[in-house]
This record gives C-alpha cells, structure tokens and sequence, in this order.
C-alpha cells in the first residue's frame, strides 16, 4: 500500500478522537493560560528572563503534548487495534512512519499556534518590562517552542510503542519531567544540560548559560526522540501485535 492512504487513514483515526483533539486543546489552554499569568510577575528581580517568562506556560503545557503522542500510539493497543491495523498495513515501518506524521504535524501546528498566543498574552501584561526582547528573539522562542512540543510528543510515542502502554509512558515521562528532573539538576551540575526537556528549553530564554545554545539543546532533545523512536519501531518489527 501507498504511503499516502496509509497517512490518510492514520489521520482520520487521531483526528476524530475526541479525546486526542481535547487534549491538543488543552496544549493550547495551558500554555496560553499560565504564560498569561506569568506575565504579572516583577520584572525587576536579579534572574528575570522576559522570553522565557512569556513562554513560561510550556512546563505545564508540554504535559499535554506527551499525553497526545502517548495517547495516539495506546489507543492501537486496545481491543487489539494494532492487529486491524497492521493487517492492512503490513509494511510495520509504512505504518509506524504514517502514525508519527500525524503525531508530529498536528502537535508542531497547535504549538506554533499556541506558542504566538502565550507570547502576545505574557507581553500584554509585561508591558515595558519585556521591550527589550528583539524580533529575533521572539521568532526564536514561537518556532522553538513549537518544536520542542512535537518533538516531545514524539518522544512520549515512541516509549509508548517500546511499553506497547501509554500508562507505562505517562507514569515515566511526567513524573521525570517534573520531579527527577529538577532533583537530578540540582544534584548533578551541567549534566542536566543533556536531560531531553532541559535541553529543548533552552531555546525559550532570552538569554542563557551552559554548554549548549538554543539550537543545539533542541537537537540534543531531538536526538532523545529519535532514540525512543528507534527502540519504539524495533520492538514494533520484533514482535507479533
């Protein structure tokens, strides 16, 4: 089978869950919602970072992402979905490389989308605070964080194909992302630089300090959703659905 119908039926099955289109909602909700909130803070403390805190609705927001990639993967692994699926589809990689497209496309649109949003909402409360934030700058954080939720996304979908569980995912990722994360950077220097989520954050900052800058900390998060990628489609090749 053609790759294009294989990506045509992919698309309907994650476009017309209602769940999976609820929580790229939420993607947009959050973030906008706690940048917005962020953009009261006081500009005048010693580590404020005008970029990073218009955008700041990413930490929460990036918990949706995960869940949608998770999700979109999961949701074969009930009622023996995968088996249907890969009986018509019996090219595993085709189908796997269908299922990440339509992953990755709506992710990195809502997240631009969303990414703008936060941007604009957080500046409108900032006010003069944020004026020195360059065009540049600002197109940076927008195509950035937009990035870094497909990117992240794509991540939670290739644990998922390695777990064959969004559970086993989601109870790995978030409580990672959330606790271990920031125990790990407190204890362990720069080597947090290289964790996939403070990697990819980088880019969200004004300004910013360590080894890696805005490109290359996306890169390196890339290369962790490539890793989970891999694995996702070698245990998806080695094993009967």
């Amino acid at each position: 089978m053609k790759f294009t119908p294989v990506l045509r039926a992919e698309a309907l099955k994650v476009l017309t869950l209602r769940s999976l289109c609820g929580i790229l909602l939420a993607v947009f909700a959050v973030t906008t919602a706690f940048s917005a909130l962020a953009g009261s803070t006081n500009g005048s403390e010693p580590d404020f970072d005008p970029l990073f805190t218009s955008l700041s609705g990413v930490m929460p927001g990036q918990i949706a992402a995960i869940a949608f990639g998770a999700m979109a993967v999961s949701s074969e692994y009930h009622g023996a979905g995968i088996r249907l699926s890969l009986a018509a589809v019996p090219q595993r990689g085709r189908w796997f490389a269908a299922k990440l497209t339509v992953i990755a496309a709506p992710v990195l649109a809502v997240g631009l989308v969303t990414a703008l949003a936060a941007l604009l909402a957080a500046r409108a409360r900032l006010g003069s605070s944020a004026d020195d934030l360059t065009g540049g700058e600002q197109v940076r954080g927008v195509l950035g964080c937009g990035t870094y939720f497909m990117l992240m996304a794509l991540f939670a979908a290739g644990l998922t194909a390695l777990f064959r569980s969004g559970m086993a995912t989601l109870s790995t990722l978030i409580p990672f992302i959330l606790i271990v994360s920031f125990v790990i950077g407190d204890a362990a220097g720069g080597a947090t630089d290289f964790l996939p989520d403070k990697a990819g954050q980088v880019v969200l900052y004004q300004t910013h300090e360590g080894i890696l800058g805005p490109w290359a900390g996306l890169a390196v998060t890339a290369l962790w959703a490539a890793a989970a990628l891999l694995a996702g489609a070698w245990r998806l090749r080695s094993r009967d659905a």
